[in-house]
């Protein structure tokens, strides 16, 4: 083996136990700071984590196709089983869209839009109805407005569908932190 060679697997052997020691510290910092993943069980594997408070959430009914595709949306991330059979929770959702025209021509048609999907959210207490978290969520999609009429209702179609997969995220997200602090006992 050249002198080359043997200083090569020496420095990927120092490499590897910096990285080692890089890594080390890292998850010391975490675990000093009282980082607790979201959907975790707090203590862990005992007690209700909010993966299992999310599950417990049945979505009301939406108008509309924008509605049942949120619906669906937001059923599938809190829980991909499906509607809960004793649900505890009740989230009801309403959906207001707003379209805004940009880049106007000189003869004032415009060649883009932007789709602002609000929903504003409240999740309530199953039995007896009481509110528990209220909250909006927003997302802003842009689109084309092309010659094609056809091609205008497709691009914006698709604007509304990316509001409504990103509301449905923000939604999980907001409830998940609404569980996790309510359980470790900040609310």
């Amino acid at each position: 083996m050249s002198s080359f060679d043997q200083r090569s697997a020496a420095a990927r052997r120092l490499g590897g136990i910096a990285a080692a020691i890089v890594l080390a510290g890292a998850l010391s910092v975490l675990a000093g700071c009282g980082f607790q993943p979201l959907y975790g069980k707090p203590g862990g594997a005992s007690g209700i984590g909010a993966t299992d408070q999310l599950a417990a959430v049945r979505v009301a009914p939406l108008p509309d196709r924008a509605g049942q595709q949120m619906h669906n949306l937001l059923r599938d991330r809190l829980n991909p089983q499906g509607q809960p059979i004793r649900p505890r929770y009740l989230l009801e959702v309403r959906l207001h869209e707003l379209r805004e025209n940009l880049g106007i021509r000189v003869d004032e048609t415009a060649t883009r839009a932007n789709l602002t999907v609000v929903a504003s959210f409240a999740l309530r207490e199953s039995g007896t109805g009481e509110l528990l978290y209220r909250s909006d969520a927003r997302s802003t999609n842009s689109f084309n407005i092309l010659t094609s009429q056809f091609a205008t209702d497709v691009a914006e179609n698709d604007a509304r569908e990316r509001a409504l997969r990103e509301l449905a995220d923000s939604i999980r997200t907001r409830l998940g932190i609404y569980f996790s602090r309510r359980d470790s006992g900040e609310i």
